[in-house]
């Protein structure tokens, strides 16, 4: 009999051929409901709604350390970004090099939000701007009244401070009452290189793949998490479904390099397709446990230095014991 589970995810390239039916997990019935991540976060992080989900990595970091331990991931990564890019500064604020940061106001909508986590990670490592360097203010970018999905209980040394109940991290950028941003969405207020909110980083592309070549890491945003409930009852499902989410990225990866016709509205896709294989390798965007090691361990380790994680965790303790060992025929 096959197992009919619920699937929170966004509708990514990588997640056509499961969204389509072309790809299905053995032994599974997948109801994939398609929505955008912050939602899909909420209702899962809160409500616990899914059998499984995408999940920010840095919420499932934290949920780890909780006393019920709600859910437990397996080595699928829908999301992966270079957050070089998403920093964006008041032009007179008086910040033109990364260094400059230290001492200034902050705005990150959610100091948990794993683009954040990487982005004050990637400075501390790089550019010497201690993590409590910063006051951080948090809050809804674009709407007000966000708050943090998950209860934090920080250092002292880490000062976090939520906006006012009719504020937004975007327009307080804008006006100057706050001096940078470190989020995932660019805010409405970015006016480019030469406006009045601008990115640190403008020639983000080259930071990037210096970053790569330097480190090896293309960070990881997102996993995929199984109520701990579901997972206990049928373990199988682990394999079962990163089996079928290699199978989906891989038919992607194919179609990506199709030079007939383009699939998709990118008028040199195919030339950014082999520039990003020459840069980053050809199996760029791995699944599985061990290529993904050192890059979870890095995370693991800012998460702990931000004070998010009381424990440094190992890689091998966050994923589900069968996803740990790649099989071979």
């Amino acid at each position: 009999m096959r197992k009919t589970i619920t699937f929170g995810c966004w509708d990514y390239d990588r997640m056509f051929p499961i969204l389509d039916g072309r790809v299905q997990p053995q032994g599974i019935d997948l109801n994939f409901l398609n929505m955008p991540v912050e939602e899909t976060f909420f209702r899962m992080l809160r409500h616990q709604e899914f059998d499984v989900s995408e999940l920010s990595l840095s919420s499932y970091v934290v949920s780890l350390h909780k006393p019920e331990r709600p859910f437990i991931a397996i080595p699928v990564f829908p999301s992966r970004f270079f957050r070089h890019s998403s920093i964006y500064v008041n032009a007179e604020s008086g910040i033109e090099k990364p260094e400059d940061l230290a001492g200034k106001k902050v705005g990150c909508p959610e100091y948990q939000m794993t683009a954040p986590v990487w982005i004050r990670g990637i400075l501390s490592d790089d550019f010497g701007v201690p993590v409590n360097s910063v006051t951080y203010f948090t809050g809804g970018e674009e709407e007000p009244n966000r708050v943090e999905k998950l209860k934090l209980d920080l250092p002292e040394d880490i000062r976090v401070v939520p906006i006012g109940p009719d504020k937004t991290l975007s327009q307080m950028l804008y006006d100057g009452e706050i001096d940078a941003l470190y989020t995932a969405r660019k805010p409405s207020t970015y006016t480019g290189p030469n406006g009045k909110v601008r990115r640190l980083f403008e020639d983000f592309p080259a930071v990037e793949k210096a970053y790569f070549q330097r480190t090896g890491i293309f960070p990881i945003m997102h996993t995929v998490a199984i109520r701990r409930a579901v997972y206990e009852a049928d373990p199988w499902i682990c394999q079962s479904l990163l089996k079928a989410f290699d199978e989906a990225k891989d038919i992607t990866v194919q179609s990506l390099s199709e030079t007939a016709a383009l699939k998709t509205m990118l008028p040199w896709a195919a030339a950014h397709f082999e520039e990003a294989q020459a840069a980053l390798g050809e199996d760029y965007w791995p699944y599985g446990f061990a290529p993904n090691r050192d890059t979870v361990a890095t995370f693991l380790r800012y998460s702990h230095e931000q004070g998010l994680s009381p424990r440094l965790l190992e890689p091998e303790e966050i994923f589900a014991k069968e996803t740990l060992e790649a099989f071979v025929i």
